[in-house]
């Protein structure tokens, strides 16, 4: 590109050169920090995740979100669901609560808006090494941590709480599965 020039635009070419290749050194260094993808540790393998359990009277939640959960690690991660024993760690989960409360209402008292709210306790420990392998501050206990998810639904437009319940589960499953990525 700067072949056969004059002396005065061979010697500008040449200074954009430089110019250029000094920009790309400087900004090299500022992204040896930063990764492509998720920043999910190299070491752990293999993932068990047990069913969820809950205390609710209300049933089926926790198989949901156990389903969501494992789907999430499955597309979004680099680790292997397996079964206990011989897996390098395990991600359980208590669902503490499931409430529907009612956000607005007809002037027959008929429910129009509802919500549906999830909080869940997730623990994530190395199995090897006994390690919770969470860093972040637990609000409850000093090895879990509360994760809360809401879905808002209105029966008059056709939501049911079965929509409710699967975006509640989804975004709860997204939630749990970030909180596996290594921190920067």
């Amino acid at each position: 590109m700067c072949n056969n020039q004059t002396f005065p635009e061979a010697t500008r070419c040449g200074r954009r050169s430089t110019m250029g290749l000094m920009l790309i050194g400087l900004m090299l260094p500022g992204c040896s920090g930063y990764m492509v993808g998720g920043a999910y540790a190299p070491d752990i393998r293999t993932v068990h995740v047990p069913t969820f359990t809950t205390d609710s009277y209300r049933r089926g939640f926790e198989l949901q979100l156990t389903e969501a959960v494992q789907k999430q690690i499955q597309s979004r991660t680099p680790y292997r669901l397996t079964k206990g024993p011989g897996a390098d760690t395990r991600l359980t989960g208590h669902i503490v609560e499931v409430r529907k409360d009612v956000l607005t209402e007809t002037k027959f008292d008929d429910p129009r808006e509802l919500q549906l709210s999830l909080a869940v306790e997730v623990r994530w420990e190395d199995l090897r090494t006994g390690q919770v392998l969470s860093s972040r501050q637990m609000p409850l206990s000093g090895e879990a941590v509360q994760l809360i998810a809401h879905s808002e639904y209105a029966p008059e437009v056709g939501h049911s709480l079965a929509t409710a319940t699967q975006d509640v589960t989804e975004s709860l499953a997204r939630q749990i599965v970030g909180m596996m990525e290594v921190p920067w």
